[in-house]
């Protein structure tokens, strides 16, 4: 049987978090030595370990069937990929930052100034969008040092919390893009290996839609179930069970989180007590 080959930056957040979900989805993966490739024992894919700039072009070319990266990356590069699923982490945005000092006026702004970056391409896009004409310097890494070494007036760049720039004495001035971590495939993808990325693709979904939602279970008067029920419907009924005070019941059922508060205050003025919430594992709808 073909074996799906999942390319995964090889360090840092995304790469943990790659791993995590992985293992969320039931995958075991044997990778104790950190060698730059990992193989799963019970599901047929393959991880390739690589810096994240290289996953579009490796993706593209064939060598990896899907990969898992920021969508910045994939503006970036431009390689000729298949975004299949956005995956809810990883998140960050690229912005125009400059000095904290400076008294900002809008975009126009950067006409005329040198601005240090490692996406060259994203920010051309947006500046000509805009008919604004800069000096684009490229540089990799530690890009927030450059308007305090003279090297540019200002600098587009990744932000996620923002405290990299206030300690380089930075401000965020211009959000051009957000971006969070995707699956992306090969275009010439075989019919072999769709079948086990959409095998993957289920249980990815499966695990993000348990994290979306509380398994709660609760007592409450018998007389109040018609009402409780239409508090929280669950996926299709909630489960309601006698219990052995004679008057009251046991409620199981589903909420999703961010409604969770709100439905919990309503279940109170029904009379619902020994309110317990759980987290769910894994979710099939």
């Amino acid at each position: 049987m073909s074996q799906l080959k999942i390319a995964i930056q090889k360090s840092g957040r995304l790469s943990e978090k790659s791993l995590a979900l992985i293992s969320e989805a039931g995958i075991v993966l044997n990778n104790s030595d950190r060698r730059l490739i990992a193989r799963s024992s019970n599901f047929p894919i393959e991880i390739l370990f690589l810096r994240d700039d290289d996953i579009p072009q490796y993706v593209a070319d064939g060598v990896a069937d899907i990969g898992i990266v920021g969508e910045n990356v994939i503006l970036e590069k431009n390689s000729p990929v298949r975004t299949v699923k956005k995956l809810g982490f990883a998140g960050c945005r690229l912005s125009l930052a400059i000095a904290k000092s400076i008294d900002y006026k809008g975009i126009s702004h950067f006409n005329g100034k040198k601005i240090a970056t490692s996406y060259p391409k994203i920010l051309q896009k947006y500046l000509t969008d805009n008919n604004i004409t800069a000096e684009i310097h490229e540089i990799s890494g530690s890009v927030e040092i450059a308007p305090g070494i003279g090297l540019a007036d200002s600098i587009f760049d990744i932000v996620s919390s923002g405290s990299t720039l206030i300690s380089n004495g930075l401000k965020e001035v211009e959000v051009v893009m957000k971006s969070e971590a995707v699956i992306i495939s090969d275009i010439k993808l075989s019919a072999e290996k769709q079948q086990i990325l959409d095998k993957l693709l289920f249980r990815i979904s499966s695990v993000q839609t348990a994290k979306k939602h509380k398994y709660v279970v609760l007592n409450a008067p018998s007389s109040q179930v018609s009402r409780i029920v239409e508090i929280i419907p669950g996926m299709k009924s909630p489960t309601v069970v006698p219990l052995a005070k004679e008057g009251w019941v046991s409620i199981h059922s589903v909420l999703k989180e961010d409604e969770f508060w709100e439905i919990i205050d309503k279940l109170q003025e029904c009379g619902a007590e020994g309110i317990m919430v759980m987290p769910v594992e894994k979710m099939i709808v």
